[in-house]
């Protein structure tokens, strides 16, 4: 039977520094499939400049997937290289598809300073600078020692990047520019450029450095066998390169390789322009749904719901928004701090798993909670995602017509025994609304899945029936003869 494509985002930023995530991954993997997920996002894999502490995103050396002795430990924060290639085959032997997180925008952690000539750009406007160069001491050279030229022997030096943010001789955090380098033109402009974030940048105009991201892509593709890509920045990074890097590996693979975009910007024609100018070539988290998520839980009745989807990407480009609640830079203490507070998460969770449009994707966090932060998991989850798969199918009609009470019912098919829903959910006081679902329901009683409402809700002659639901909560009315 079809399923709806479902991902879930499978670490938090706070995991145990054990080495055994992957281990815990493989163990997981039939639990996950029988939840309803089809897809699972996989944390960076590659060597950190933190080693064993390392999230990952601090990027050392794409080619040590915990397989050398380098940054102090031979294991990532995750696991072994053997352990991550196991639990990737546990994961598909169960028919979820796989995506690994690439982090191509910069390196951390060299292996030895290099003397370069630069010039300081100012931090709130990188095409402004001090107008003076100087000789700075630049992290630059990475000669991976500990992995001694196994699978690659290029080695990384300043001419492979257009920035960096450290002097170590004057031991001054700055952003510098390295002589003869330029920004790159086709990337975010918030701060005036936003090629630099962090690190030593790669310098996506030099043909060195697109060569040798295409033979490691190529060599990961090889090596692990994922079935596509959570591609990290791709804001600060040249929007045609992974048209170019993705084009290039489906032709070499064969494999479809979806892949999904991090492009942080609460502005939909910053989405819809990346969109339209890396050829559609991937698909983007929807961070503007985020925000009014965020902004949603943190008012308390005062956010209007019949605005909720406005300048949204599912809304403005469904077919290429990957719809989520909140991930690991959201979550509370990290840099993009915007945690949809715990009351409104159910209503969320509904929002993005029982619509039509959107491929949603849960966080881990909110599966199985956050102990670093006391954040228990979110326990509708589980029935929400079981009513995506078995109930939420068909025409969707749309009852958002009062500011706090919003609705919509999923007409179900016959292709899925047992499907349709109506749910109506809450940001204010409860109440109720009539909504149609349509003459096959004629006279049916419905339920509250959820369990939030007692009592039933019997449609009349042409499927059509009052329903209620509790204040900052929501309901989930389905036929009773098929619980």
């Amino acid at each position: 039977m079809k399923r709806q494509k479902t991902l879930i985002q499978y670490f938090e930023w706070y995991l145990p520094e054990d080495a055994a995530h992957w281990r815990r991954t493989a163990a997981d993997a039939e639990h996950l499939s029988e939840l309803g997920y089809t897809g699972v996002w996989l944390p960076p894999a590659y060597k950190g400049a933190g080693g064993v502490a390392d999230v990952g995103y601090g990027v050392y050396d794409l080619y040590d997937l915990g397989e050398f002795d380098q940054k102090g430990s031979v294991p990532t924060k995750y696991g072994t290289k053997a352990e991550y290639i196991t639990a990737i085959h546990a994961l598909q032997r169960v028919g979820l598809e796989v995506f690994g997180d690439m982090v191509l925008n910069h390196r951390m952690g060299a292996d030895r300073r290099e003397r370069v000539m630069a010039e300081q750009c100012l931090a709130t406007d990188r095409e402004q600078t001090t107008g003076v160069e100087k000789r700075i001491t630049a992290w630059t050279k990475f000669t991976f020692p500990g992995r001694a030229g196994k699978y690659s022997s290029f080695q990384w030096n300043h001419t492979h990047f257009n920035g960096v943010d450290w002097d170590d001789r004057e031991k001054e955090s700055q952003i510098w520019r390295l002589n003869g380098k330029e920004w790159e033109d086709e990337v975010d402009q918030e701060n005036g450029n936003f090629d630099y974030l962090m690190g030593a940048n790669l310098d996506m105009a030099n043909p060195a450095v697109i060569e040798e991201l295409d033979r490691w892509g190529l060599w990961y593709l090889e090596t692990t066998g994922v079935d596509g890509f959570r591609l990290d920045a791709v804001k600060h990074i040249r929007f045609t390169f992974f048209t170019h890097w993705l084009e290039e590996l489906r032709q070499k693979t064969g494999k479809e390789l979806w892949s999904v975009g991090e492009y942080w910007q609460a502005d939909i024609l910053a989405l819809t322009n990346f969109l339209d100018r890396s050829g559609n070539i991937m698909c983007l988290f929807d961070v503007p749904l985020h925000f009014k998520f965020a902004q949603a839980s943190s008012v308390f009745g005062a956010f209007d719901m019949r605005t909720l989807f406005q300048g949204t990407l599912v809304d403005a480009r469904p077919q290429r928004a990957v719809t989520f609640v909140d991930n690991h830079d959201t979550q509370p203490g990290q840099a993009l701090q915007s945690w949809v507070q715990e009351w409104f998460k159910p209503l969320a969770y509904a929002l993005i798993l029982l619509r039509q449009d959107g491929i949603p994707c849960v966080f881990y966090g909110d599966q199985y909670g956050v102990p670093h932060d006391g954040i228990q998991p979110v326990k509708e989850l589980e029935l929400l995602l079981r009513a995506r798969q078995g109930r939420a199918w068909g025409e969707q009609t749309d009852y958002f017509d009062h500011p706090n009470i919003v609705g919509w019912v999923r007409s179900g098919d016959e292709e899925h025994p047992g499907s349709g829903l109506a749910v109506l959910l809450s940001d204010g006081d409860g109440g109720k609304k009539n909504m149609c679902m349509g003459v096959q329901f004629a006279e049916h009683t419905f339920v509250d899945l959820l369990g939030n409402q007692e009592g039933e809700v019997i449609l009349d002659k042409s499927g059509c029936g009052t329903f209620c639901c509790g204040g900052g909560s929501v309901s989930v009315w389905v036929p009773k003869e098929t619980l």
